[in-house]
């Protein structure tokens, strides 16, 4: 029992000490915590008297600036004041001044007025009919001497352009030699030797009908010694027929297979030999800068004939008297050329593009680079399209002195020509259709068909259809036979 009464004495004891303990801490932390309090409110009130005195610091500034600024509006107010009071006594005076002058125009309109009655009444006319006839005399002096001096000036330039013409165009035929042109749809070819007619002939005539069915071209044998003749009306193809002929007399190996290798060549030849024609042509008028497909284009026409006269013989021979009549007229003759070597180039496609040779030319001409006035110039030189430069009328002036000239051209040949193309294009228009040869002087016409498009039965109605668009389109001596070949082949090769 003693020991239990100790044990709560110390358990109070201790609850004693504890609470006397906390009381101070609390007390220690209150009067901490009042000392904190006074130190930030002395801060605070001293920060607040430095906020007071700067803020009146500003307002004191800005106060005087305020007071600045209204004064210089003030002054500026009262220099607009008085500048308008100036312009207002301005406005006075100018309206005064102007008063005046209406005032004096008035008094001087009075007058003329006055002295105009009087002369009027004097002379017993107005002034409207005075000016009336004053104008119409002076504009009929006018009229008679303006018709006077613009009949002089016409018949003078008439007489002028009259005789310079004739003497441009006298000079440039005279400066231009050409040679006459003897057209032939017939090239010789020379044999060694009468033998080689039968190897040429071949087995049963296969050599001679595989030739002809290649290249399009009659080949006659006849009793001419040691000579061939290659009939054909396009001079192009003869050419290659007759390269590949030579070939074959001189390698002495002739049959279908070795005529088709030799044939390749050959037509690769006569493509580069048309490209040195037509370097050659430009580098006679002295053109350089042109697209190649248009040298090849021009070179072909090396081969090519219109009314017996050689295409680009024409065309050089147009082009040195283009130049010509340009320079004496004082114009650069370099495009006048230019336009000149070319306008005959579209035939050099007739055979392919249906149309008018001078604007299949200017198509051509404009696809590869050539300036709008070299192919004004070519489309216009037959009228198709109403001439606009000067370029245009020398190129059309050159054509008709080249074309015109005696011995340049001649009719039959030309015209037995065009019936043989229209043949052929004639033919080439069916479906399935891959060659067309006009042969036996246009007697016969030989169509190469794909087998896998067209089968005999359509061979037959091929044949019967162009035919038919012969007899009602041309107009020919005799009868002509349309053969349409449909071959199959196949080719094998052992290793």
């Amino acid at each position: 029992m003693g020991i239990a009464l100790g044990t709560g004495s110390v358990f109070s004891l201790l609850c004693v000490a504890v609470t006397v303990v906390v009381a101070m801490t609390a007390a220690v932390l209150l009067r901490r915590l009042r000392h904190e309090r006074e130190q930030l409110r002395t801060a605070a009130e001293r920060e607040a008297r430095e906020i007071r005195a700067t803020a009146k610091d500003e307002i004191r500034e800005i106060r005087g600036d305020l007071e600045r600024r209204e004064q210089r509006l003030s002054d500026r107010e009262a220099r607009i004041d008085a500048e308008s009071e100036h312009l207002l006594v301005r406005s006075r005076e100018l309206a005064d001044e102007r008063e005046a002058l209406d005032r004096r125009r008035a008094e001087l309109s009075r007058v003329e007025e006055e002295q105009r009655g009087i002369l009027e009444r004097v002379a017993f006319y107005t002034a409207a009919e005075a000016r009336a006839d004053l104008v119409r005399s002076v504009e009929q002096q006018a009229k008679r001497e303006a018709a006077v001096t613009v009949r002089d000036i016409e018949r003078a330039a008439r007489e002028r352009g009259e005789e310079r013409a004739r003497r441009i165009v006298s000079s440039a035929i005279q400066r231009v030699a050409s040679e006459q042109t003897a057209e032939s749809v017939v090239s010789v070819l020379q044999l060694p030797s009468d033998e080689m007619k039968g190897r040429i002939i071949g087995r049963e005539g296969r050599n001679i009908r595989a030739f002809e069915a290649l290249t399009g071209v009659n080949l006659i044998i006849d009793d001419t010694p040691e000579a061939v003749l290659l009939s054909c009306f396009d001079p192009v193809r003869r050419e290659v027929a007759r390269l590949t002929l030579g070939a074959l007399v001189s390698d002495g190996r002739i049959h279908p297979l070795r005529i088709e290798e030799v044939y390749g060549r050959s037509l690769t030849e006569v493509q580069q030999l048309c490209v040195r024609h037509g370097e050659d042509a430009l580098t006679d008028v002295g053109i350089t800068d042109i697209h190649p497909r248009l040298t090849a284009a021009l070179g072909r026409l090396r081969y090519r004939t219109s009314y017996g006269q050689n295409v680009l013989g024409h065309l050089l021979e147009s082009a040195h008297i283009a130049g010509m009549m340009a320079a004496e007229l004082g114009v650069d003759p370099a495009p006048v050329k230019r336009g000149s070597l070319l306008h005959d180039i579209g035939k050099a496609l007739t055979h392919e593009v249906e149309g008018s040779h001078a604007l299949i030319g200017a198509d051509l001409a404009r696809r590869h680079g050539e300036a709008e006035d070299i192919v004004h110039a070519i489309e216009a030189h037959h009228n198709e399209i109403a001439p606009r430069t000067v370029e245009a009328v020398l190129t059309q002036a050159a054509d008709a002195i080249s074309g015109g000239r005696p011995g340049a051209r001649r009719e039959p040949l030309e015209a037995y020509v065009r019936r043989l193309e229209r043949l052929e294009q004639i033919a080439a228009g069916q479906p399935g259709v891959v060659k067309v040869f006009a042969m036996q002087a246009g007697r016969e016409i030989r169509v190469m068909v794909r087998p896998e498009d067209v089968d005999d039965i359509q061979a037959q109605v091929i044949a019967r259809d162009v035919a038919k668009q012969v007899e009602e389109e041309l107009t020919y001596p005799g009868q002509i036979r349309i053969t349409v070949v449909r071959e199959s082949r196949a080719t094998e090769f052992a290793r």
